[in-house]
């Protein structure tokens, strides 16, 4: 769960086949993400984005896309994200 306490976001949560959703969230909002599903959180405002996240689990990991397709076997990623090898090649050329 998250609390947006200021400025202006945008939450992606991404899914299987290339899918995702896109929420955008104002001061007060509040948001849920299904813990499996991966998600960033964007700042789409001119000011500071400020928030609060919390997890019921006892240990947090930060992981960006980019770091977790880098550091994972390319079927793992071709089978839990429904891409080609082209695709993942494709996005693997565009993060350094």
């Amino acid at each position: 769960m998250a609390i947006l306490r200021g400025g202006q976001g945008a939450d992606d949560g991404f899914f299987q086949r290339q899918q995702s959703r896109t929420a955008d969230f104002n001061a007060g909002d509040v948001g849920v993400v299904p813990k499996t599903l991966g998600h960033y959180v964007e700042n789409v405002g001119d000011t500071d984005l400020i928030f609060l996240e919390m997890f019921k689990a006892d240990r947090f990991m930060d992981l960006s896309l980019s770091e977790w397709v880098s550091n994972t076997p390319p079927e793992l990623v071709m089978a839990h994200l429904g891409i080609s090898r082209e695709t993942l090649q494709a996005i693997q050329s565009k993060n350094p």
